[in-house]
């Protein structure tokens, strides 16, 4: 985590009010490339730093330090005008500023886009991340990940009849949230380099889950049958599923004929394409259930490291089902450099890759409030204007200490 942060961001000031994980992702990502980013928390701090065990030496959460890598890190109470004046004196440069308050809240505090901030910053882009948006029949109202997957179909193609519909075991929702913020923002950088002007930017965490049902929901609006659940496995495509081996779980990602070929070949089942039922994509999918089987037969004495090799090497998509420990452990993992570590820090590089501007992780994420006498020095407070606005809780100083639980 040290070097030139040559990122394609660089140059671009990021005012972060937002909190738990979108809105604090879509930062991280633009600070991993170049942007500088200024994250104002509540008094009582971001919720994730103590959504834990497990916690760090300094008392934060593994979920807070995820997502909050080079970021400068000051608090505001935002309902009060003096903090407001601080706000406004970060945004007179800024280009950035994304919120994920509850719709109106920043109209209450007299900070809303339309409201307050349009005309004064017209330069800058301000991205909204909500639930559901602001208007509508579920406007408003508070938003989360897993009741998005509830509410809008996921849980329901997820899961196998075993174990019902069934949450997806990451954040899904909340995570592509971050990344549609993200895209939004660049989308209007983009055309402020032709109109010279912010806009403002919505990000929807029920926007985003509808556009997950893909390619169900297509299946649906052409079948009209509801989808069901399958597992592991595909919709539209068979064999395209997980498969139980010697010494434990592989998925295969078969998805047009002559893979289907090399693989029956890599395991002597030559005279399976032959067989009618398996004779094309369409024909598996109407009989995966034989097909399953005759597959775990095939492999049932082989182990999934040499086998999944060699159908890689001959061009059969597959993967041993690895344990987080395994994955994060995988060369190819270090080969890409996904890890970033400082220290006692390790977290996920960000994915995207530019060969011109790599851009490189910021310092490893800060401390409640760690920033704030450097920021508002920035700004032209004096050291005594920064102790009055500490000692009249407008702003909050560093804490000190650790959390032994939350």
């Amino acid at each position: 985590m040290t070097g030139t942060r040559n990122g394609s961001l660089q140059g671009l000031k990021v005012v972060d009010l937002s909190r738990v994980l979108a809105g604090p992702l879509c930062t991280q990502m633009l600070a991993d490339h170049g942007a500088s980013v200024v994250k104002i928390e509540p008094p009582s701090g971001d919720e994730t730093r103590g959504l834990g065990p497990p916690f760090d030496e300094a008392g934060n959460a593994a979920y807070f330090l995820a997502l909050n890598r080079g970021k400068r890190s000051i608090s505001l109470d935002l309902s009060r005008a003096p903090a407001q004046e601080i706000l406004h004196r970060l945004l007179d440069d800024a280009d950035i500023l994304v919120e994920n308050f509850l719709p109106g809240t920043m109209e209450r505090w007299g900070l809303g886009y339309e409201q307050a901030l349009a005309e004064r910053y017209p330069k800058v882009i301000y991205c909204a991340v909500s639930g559901f948006g602001a208007d509508g029949p579920l406007g408003g109202l508070p938003g989360y990940d897993a009741v998005l997957q509830a509410l809008c179909g996921l849980m329901s193609i997820n899961g196998d009849e075993a174990s019902g519909a069934t949450r997806m075991g990451i954040p899904i929702v909340d995570h592509l949230t971050g990344y549609v913020a993200l895209s939004g923002i660049l989308m209007a950088l983009q055309a402020r380099h032709r109109s010279g002007r912010g806009q403002r930017v919505e990000a929807t965490l029920f926007d985003t889950a509808m556009s997950l049902l893909l390619p169900h929901a297509s299946n649906f609006f052409t079948s009209r049958q509801s989808p069901q659940l399958l597992g592991s496995a595909h919709p539209n495509i068979a064999p395209y599923d997980k498969f139980r081996a010697r010494d434990g779980d592989l998925f295969l990602g078969i998805v047009n004929d002559a893979q289907f070929r090399r693989f029956c070949s890599a395991l002597d089942l030559h005279a399976l394409p032959e067989d009618p039922r398996y004779a094309s994509n369409s024909q598996r999918v109407q009989h995966r259930a034989e097909l399953k089987q005759t597959i775990e037969r095939a492999i049932a004495e082989r182990d999934i490291g040499p086998l999944c090799e060699a159908l890689m090497r001959s061009g059969v998509p597959a993967g041993a089902v690895n344990s987080l420990p395994t994955a994060v452990a995988h060369p190819h993992c270090e080969h890409r450099g996904l890890l970033v570590q400082e220290g006692s820090y390790v977290g996920l590089r960000s994915p995207m890759r530019l060969t011109g501007t790599p851009g490189h992780p910021g310092r490893r994420p800060p401390t409640f409030a760690q920033d704030t006498h450097d920021v508002l020095a920035e700004l032209g407070y004096s050291l005594e204007e920064v102790e009055q606005l500490s000692a009249s809780g407008v702003s909050r100083m560093p804490k000190t200490g650790t959390h032994s639980s939350q």
